[in-house]
């Protein structure tokens, strides 16, 4: 039971490391090209992905594991808006169903505590793909405006600072 609890457990590490990872070379990106809404967005997500590793890192050593911190997916070199969102949202999308399967493989043998934390994840994991779908509506509906007017925004803000 702990011994596969710990390994679906660092599972879920790698695929949070590499969430954080592809997020934060988006943030990079996009805060570069003045998209300051979305670059926040992938910061912020890459940042709650991180909380999401330590929950899990501290249920692998309280199961007397050890953490495998090794990132096993390569960042993808994407720097179209739409692309990026695309790729974050399948991602979570990804994470949520295995969290699922995880969930339900921990419950049948008999680690609730596991089963609660690959639940709780799911929801989170939801909510951001929901935030992520959110945007590609955005830019669904209103095109490179809604780009453009993130741009505006930065550079307003920029201007008042000087």
């Amino acid at each position: 039971m702990k011994k596969r609890s710990i390994e679906l457990l660092n599972k879920a590490v790698a695929d949070e490391l590499a969430a954080v990872h592809q997020y934060m070379y988006f943030h990079f990106h996009c805060d570069d090209q003045g998209y300051e809404l979305l670059s926040s967005l992938f910061k912020r997500i890459a940042i709650e992905e991180m909380m999401h590793v330590e929950e899990l890192a501290e249920r692998i050593i309280f199961l007397k594991g050890d953490v495998n911190m090794d990132v096993t997916l390569e960042v993808k070199k994407i720097q179209d808006v739409r692309e990026m969102l695309a790729l974050a949202a399948q991602m979570e999308t990804d994470s949520a169903r295995d969290y699922n399967n995880w969930a339900n493989e921990c419950a049948q043998n008999a680690d609730s505590v596991s089963k609660k934390l690959f639940e709780s994840l799911v929801a989170d994991e939801e909510e951001h793909f929901d935030q992520f779908d959110l945007e590609m509506d955005n830019l669904q509906k209103f095109g490179d405006h809604y780009l453009a007017l993130q741009s505006i925004e930065r550079s307003k803000a920029t201007g008042r600072q000087t």
